[in-house]
């Protein structure tokens, strides 16, 4: 096994996180490690999250890993989150709803009341999925001209409008919609957060079809009643709220990827060592042993930047690190996406074949240098901190 797979050396891997994450490998090659398991759990390749395979997650307690144990965590930090992330990722385990359940679950952390705290929180670590509903249709990268309204009414507000591209909705217990709540001169104020369970009348889930299968969906609310109770935090101070979480948000995103990256680099590195071709293994041509060497350290550059910003953040949850938290998202992207492609090209047609999960992991690999903030806006950010 590559250095790059067992990160049992580096300075963030404790005895306990190095047996958290020797459990998580043990699990995934139990539960998924043949493409029999891997295509039965998602239903044929068309579901990105199996319920069986989360209510196993919950019960083991690893979904509340990174939260407090009042609300029935295990009280770890976001490097165990990354740790996580990166090892399911790795191990192909189809549980899309938790990477947007755990930016959530942060949101709440934040600027829940204890209510909220147990109600989200605790129903995250018990296999409850929860979403956020930012994007619309004329605010994507620049959230901040999103319309969505909501207006006073009856103790409460009354919320209307689209939202779009929204992750794992359609499996969802509540959406977070962050609403416009004032119309100051400032696109950046008077937003508002809602906790809007996902059975409110007036509140419509449509999937939308990608190549990734059941992932993303527009959400239309039409004249939803929320209560004043579910405010998240602050009226009119959803923006600000938006920010402090962008360090976890990136994170999370980062990590997981890392692992679709690494799996895709496993299963090159395998399938090299098999393929015979011209009387040798291919794996033996330097053309190819030097591109799985080029590979291995960006894999590695971006696990380090990973965990970086994760102790970083672990010291210091409260501040904000504009540039690193857009680099780590920035790099692990853009290499689990370089990975995959040059995977494929190295399995020939069989990286382009649904028998093997090279194909899936370029499609998954692919898109996430669009969510949770492209390239460019990311590009953008890091530039701006050294004064462009």
């Amino acid at each position: 096994m590559t250095t790059a797979t067992t990160p049992a050396h580096q300075a963030w891997m404790t005895d306990e996180r190095k047996a958290f994450v020797e459990a998580i490998r043990d699990f995934c090659k139990r539960e998924l490690g043949t493409r029999e398991q891997r295509e039965a759990a998602t239903q044929g390749y068309k579901e990105a999250h199996s319920h069986e395979i989360y209510a196993k997650l919950a019960e083991l307690g690893w979904l509340g890993a990174s939260i407090d144990e009042s609300y029935g965590g295990s009280g770890g930090s976001i490097v165990d989150a990354c740790l996580f992330l990166e090892e399911t990722s790795r191990g192909m385990v189809p549980m899309a709803g938790f990477p947007v359940s755990l930016i959530v679950a942060g949101a709440y952390e934040r600027f829940g009341t204890e209510d909220q705290k147990a109600e989200i929180l605790g129903g995250i670590c018990n296999g409850r999925v929860e979403a956020i509903a930012m994007s619309e249709p004329e605010a994507g990268s620049d959230v901040g001209s999103l319309k969505c309204k909501a207006e006073k009414s009856n103790g409460g507000y009354v919320l209307n409008g689209q939202k779009t591209w929204i992750s794992a909705a359609h499996i969802a217990d509540h959406i977070l919609v962050v609403a416009r709540t004032g119309s100051e001169a400032s696109k950046h104020e008077g937003i508002t957060m809602f906790s809007v369970p996902t059975d409110t009348e007036g509140l419509e889930v449509r999937g939308i079809e990608t190549m990734g299968g059941k992932e993303v969906n527009d959400v239309y609310l039409t004249d939803v009643y929320v209560p004043e109770e579910r405010i998240l935090g602050q009226v009119d101070g959803g923006w600000m709220q938006l920010m402090a979480g962008l360090n976890v948000e990136r994170l999370i995103t980062a990590a997981t990827v890392l692992g679709l990256g690494q799996r895709a680099f496993d299963d090159a590195l395998a399938f090299i060592k098999e393929r015979k071709q011209f009387g040798r293994p291919i794996g033996s041509f330097q053309t190819l042993r030097h591109r799985i060497a080029d590979l291995a350290t960006e894999l590695e550059v971006a696990r380090l930047l990973v965990y970086d910003v994760a102790l970083k953040t672990e010291a210091a949850p409260d501040q904000m690190l504009p540039r690193e938290a857009s680099m780590v998202k920035l790099k692990a992207t853009e290499v689990a996406k370089k990975v995959a492609l040059e995977g494929m090209q190295m399995m020939g047609g069989y990286g382009y074949s649904c028998e093997y999960d090279m194909e899936r992991l370029v499609r998954m690999t692919l898109v996430s240098t669009i969510y949770a903030g492209t390239s460019e806006i990311q590009r953008e950010i890091i530039s701006k901190t050294y004064g462009l």
